[in-house]
């Protein structure tokens, strides 16, 4: 069995727990929470950077650490501005086939159907990278609409 290092997730501190679509998996061995602004980043070479604006993910990616921002499309931006500047990332999206199913209202800057739940996105980058998705949407209330609208099984 191959291991991955673990995902890192950094969350705005603001974060809405209530409607934050990672909750319920910060006790998985395979990932690590940070909030931010207060939880200073570990080391983190060889680590791919989830971004709307970046070259899909690719085979090529499977032995690399995710790190995800987890945020409103505002605080995102800000906390990606921040991320210190030794962190020298590789960056890679979510192939622009898949479609989210999480409702939004957004900011007319904003296309809501262009960016996905951070759950999703963490799902797609896992079945594309090979890696155990199992109980990654166990607490996801659109799961199914989700899954159904890109042809995906649970």
């Amino acid at each position: 069995m191959f291991l991955f290092p673990p995902t890192i997730i950094l969350r705005h501190r603001k974060e809405n727990l209530k409607k934050c679509s990672l909750k319920g998996l910060e006790t998985r061995p395979d990932m690590r929470f940070f909030t931010y602004p207060k939880d200073p980043l570990p080391p983190m070479g060889g680590y791919l950077l989830l971004a709307l604006d970046a070259p899909p993910l690719s085979e090529e990616d499977r032995d690399q650490g995710l790190f995800l921002i987890d945020g409103t499309w505002r605080y995102a931006e800000v906390m990606l501005r921040q991320v210190p500047t030794p962190h020298n990332f590789t960056r890679r999206s979510i192939p622009a086939r898949f479609q989210t199913a999480y409702p939004r209202c957004q900011a007319a800057w904003v296309d809501p159907e262009k960016g996905l739940a951070s759950v999703e996105a963490l799902y797609i980058a896992y079945h594309l990278l090979g890696r155990d998705t199992a109980g990654l949407m166990d607490n996801y209330h659109w799961r199914e609409v989700f899954l159904q609208k890109n042809s995906l099984s649970y």
